[in-house]
């Protein structure tokens, strides 16, 4: 019954930034582990970047240095800033949260980078 909408994908040049946001429909976000996955054309599903509920994170060696989560509990929240991005960032980026109630996953956003 959660629902994970995720917003912010659009077209960016090269260099450019944008910043991706997931907003669930309930209070699940407390304890549990929140994460960005990405889909590219010919490539299988892969994390992105991930937040605990302390606010350690980790990312992808791809994404490191560039891109950047953070989460908004109150606001059920979580943020995927996303700079100096390049071609091979090009997917659909999906919301994941991963509790104790459960895994859910978000219908994805759309990210493009081109020219």
């Amino acid at each position: 019954q959660v629902q994970l909408v995720e917003s912010g994908g659009g077209l960016v040049q090269p260099g450019g930034s944008l910043r991706l946001s997931c907003v669930a429909s309930t209070n699940i976000f407390n304890n549990a582990i929140l994460g960005w996955y990405r889909q590219a054309p010919g490539k299988q599903r892969e994390m992105v970047a991930r937040i605990t509920s302390s606010g350690a994170t980790n990312a992808a060696d791809s994404v490191k240095g560039r891109f950047t989560i953070s989460r908004d509990n109150a606001k059920n929240t979580v943020y995927l800033q996303m700079s100096s991005v390049k071609f091979e960032d090009t997917a659909i980026y999906y919301c994941n949260v991963n509790s104790v109630h459960g895994t859910f996953w978000g219908q994805g956003t759309q990210v493009t980078v081109s020219s």
